[in-house]
C-alpha cells in the first residue's frame, strides 16, 4: 500500500468528501451490522489473528507474480482513477490495484490488514471512463467501510465448503456461516454502488456500467430506462410461489441481481440523503466512536419496514397485509399459493393464468454474479 499524497486531484471538476465516514453511503442492513460487530470488544483483532490460517498472504503473493499492478507506469489511466477516488472519499492510504488476466468481468477487494483491488481484463475492456470511474470507486468505498476483512473470509470458507464436502456433514455448520456472510455480503454491494456513485458523480454512467455487466458490450442494443423496468417488473410480477423462488434464486450469490443494484442505486440517487451528501452534510469519521448501535438497528428496522409497505412483491404485500390487521391468514396463504380465485384481496397478486412459475426456474443453471 502506498501512501496517498492527494496531489493529484480528479481529472475533471468532482465534489470532495473530506473526512467522510462510510456511515454516509452504507445501506441500513449493511451499516448496523458493520456498527455492531465494531462495537464487540477485540472484534477485529480476533478476525486479524486468523490471518495465519487465512490466505491473504498467499493472495498477495500470487497478484505479484502473476497479475500487473497499476502504477504511474503500468494501466496509467487506472491509476489515475483510483487516486481521484481516493482523494474524493478522502482515503488516506491508496490500496494496490492489480489487473488480472480473466475475460469474465469482475472486480474485488480483499485482504485483513490492508486491502487491495483487483479488477479483470474482461472488466477493463467492457466499459468505457466514467463506467469504470464508479467501479473503481464501488471497490474504494469498500476499502473505506472496511468490508475487505469479511470478503477475505468469505472467500476462504467458501473455498474450505468445497474442500470438506466430502465429509458427512462437514461443511453444514461452515455453510450455515457462508450464507450468513452473503446475505451481508449482498447488502454491502448495494453500500458499495453508492460510494461508486459519489466518486463518479454521474448517475447515467453507473447505469450504463450495471447493465454492461448484465448484457454486455453492446451499449446502441440496449436502453437503461427499459432496463430499469426489467427491475420493476422482477419485484412486482407472478404470485407467492415467484416470491418463494426469488428467494432460492438469490440464496447462492454474493451479490444481488443486477437490474435489482440498478433500480437500488436509481433510487438511492433521487433521494433526500444523496442530495445532503452532495450538498456537504454527511457523517464524518471522527464522530463515528459515538455512533448508538441502537440507533443504528433502529434505522434498519425502519427501512425494512418502509420496505415491506413499498414494495411490490407479492410474499411482501403478504406481510403488509398480515402486519395491518388483515383476517384470514390461512385462507390468503392457501389462495395466494394455488392461485385460487380470492387470493388477490387487499393488494395481493393473482396467481398467474398458466402456473409458469414452476421449480424449473430454479439456479441450477444459473452463472454466479460477476461484478463486485
Amino acid at each position: 500500500m502506498t501512501d496517498n499524497s492527494h496531489e493529484n486531484v480528479p481529472s475533471r471538476q468532482r465534489r470532495r468528501f473530506a473526512g467522510i465516514s462510510s456511515r454516509a453511503y452504507e445501506h441500513p442492513a449493511d451499516r448496523s451490522a458493520l456498527v455492531a460487530l465494531r462495537k464487540l470488544t477485540g472484534f477485529d483483532t480476533v478476525f486479524k489473528a486468523l490471518s495465519g490460517l487465512l490466505p491473504e498472504r498467499s493472495l498477495r503473493l500470487l497478484f505479484l507474480s502473476d497479475s500487473v499492478r497499476v502504477s504511474e507506469a503500468q494501466f496509467t489511466h487506472l491509476n489515475d482513477m483510483l487516486r481521484d477516488a481516493c482523494y474524493i472519499l478522502d482515503l488516506e492510504k491508496v490500496p494496490p490495484m492489480y489487473v488480472k488476466q480473466d475475460p469474465q468481468p469482475n472486480a474485488m477487494c480483499i485482504g485483513l490488514d490492508e486491502p487491495i483491488i483487483v479488477v479483470t481484463t474482461g472488466l477493463v475492456e467492457l466499459l468505457d471512463e466514467e463506467e469504470m470511474r464508479a467501479v473503481v470507486g464501488h471497490e474504494v468505498g469498500h476499502a473505506l467501510s472496511g468490508h475487505s476483512v469479511y470478503r477475505t473470509i468469505l472467500l476462504f470458507l467458501t473455498n474450505l465448503a468445497v474442500k470438506v464436502a466430502w465429509i458427512p456433514l462437514g461443511n453444514v455448520a461452515i455453510m450455515a456461516i457462508v450464507t450468513a456472510l452473503r446475505e451481508w455480503f449482498r447488502k454491502s454491494e448495494l453500500s458499495a454502488d453508492r460510494a461508486g456513485l459519489l466518486v463518479g458523480q454521474d448517475t447515467k454512467a453507473s447505469m450504463r456500467g450495471l447493465m454492461k455487466i448484465a448484457g454486455g458490450n453492446h451499449l446502441h442494443e440496449m436502453n437503461v430506462d427499459a432496463f430499469l423496468a426489467q427491475a420493476d417488473e422482477y419485484e412486482k410480477a407472478g404470485d407467492l410461489r415467484d416470491s418463494v423462488l426469488k428467494i432460492l434464486n438469490v440464496l447462492p450469490r454474493t451479490h444481488p441481481f443486477t437490474a435489482v443494484r440498478a433500480a437500488e442505486l436509481k433510487k438511492w440517487s433521487e433521494s433526500r440523503d444523496f442530495q445532503r451528501i452532495m450538498d456537504g452534510h454527511y457523517p464524518r469519521r471522527e464522530e463515528d466512536k459515538d455512533t448508538s448501535v441502537t440507533d443504528s438497528f433502529r434505522e434498519s428496522a425502519s427501512h425494512y419496514a418502509d420496505t415491506v409497505r413499498t414494495s411490490k412483491d407479492p410474499l411482501m404485500k403478504l406481510v403488509g397485509d398480515i402486519a395491518g390487521g388483515a383476517g384470514d391468514l390461512g385462507g390468503k396463504l392457501r389462495d395466494k399459493f394455488t392461485g385460487a380465485a380470492g387470493g388477490g384481496t387487499k393488494g395481493g397478486a393473482q396467481g398467474p393464468a398458466g402456473g409458469s412459475a414452476t421449480g424449473e426456474k430454479g439456479t441450477s443453471g444459473r452463472p454466479q454474479d460477476p461484478e463486485d
